[in-house]
């Protein structure tokens, strides 16, 4: 591969020190004020290749506060949700949701580490109507409660399936299809 065809990817902590500690604040006005407002929030800027996403990891006991204040500053486009389990990690789930300011053209990541012990997160279903898919998604296969989401229940697997598919500790077992005759042409 070329140099001009590889692609860089690299998480850099851009931005302002706050004045007496060594934690990062985001270049964006917006995106401070929610530094300010979110003590605990962690920034950082993840840049490839002719795009940078501002990234911000934050507690589950802020997470839904922020979500809601990000909302109020102007990311109103909700794009995704996901949970990623990290098997040997402390904490060993991530919750990642994606929102974007259209007016401003910015992408906001946020990350929230969920312990195995206890693996559950606020829904933010009630600031992003369509977050309320993704979130059954999540419990489906990965097992991740949204506390106060209007109906946590299954949305791809069958009522009666025990577990969760898409954790690393989940057995790959098989389940047996049946196909149709196929087609022969006379």
């Amino acid at each position: 591969m070329s140099e001009e065809q590889s692609t860089t990817e690299e998480t850099t902590t851009e931005g302002v020190e706050d004045a007496g500690s060594d934690r990062v604040m985001p270049t964006d006005e917006n995106l401070a004020a929610l530094a300010c407002e979110f003590a605990s929030a962690e920034f950082e800027v993840f840049e490839a290749t002719g795009a940078s996403w501002d990234i911000v990891t934050v507690s589950s006991d802020d997470y839904h506060g922020l979500v809601a204040a990000a909302h109020a500053a102007g990311y109103t486009l909700f794009i995704d949700l996901c949970a990623v389990d990290y098997l040997r990690r402390t904490p060993r789930f991530d919750v990642v949701v994606h929102i974007e300011s259209i007016s401003a053209g910015k992408r906001l990541r946020i990350k929230i580490g969920v312990p195995a012990s206890d693996p559950s997160v606020a829904s933010i279903s009630d600031v992003f109507a369509g977050a309320n898919f993704f979130e059954r998604e999540a419990y489906d296969l990965m097992g991740i409660t949204f506390t106060d989401h209007p109906d946590m229940t299954r949305i791809l697997l069958p009522d009666e399936w025990e577990g969760h598919p898409l954790r690393k500790d989940a057995s790959v077992g098989s389940v047996p299809v049946q196909f149709k005759a196929s087609y022969k042409a006379p």
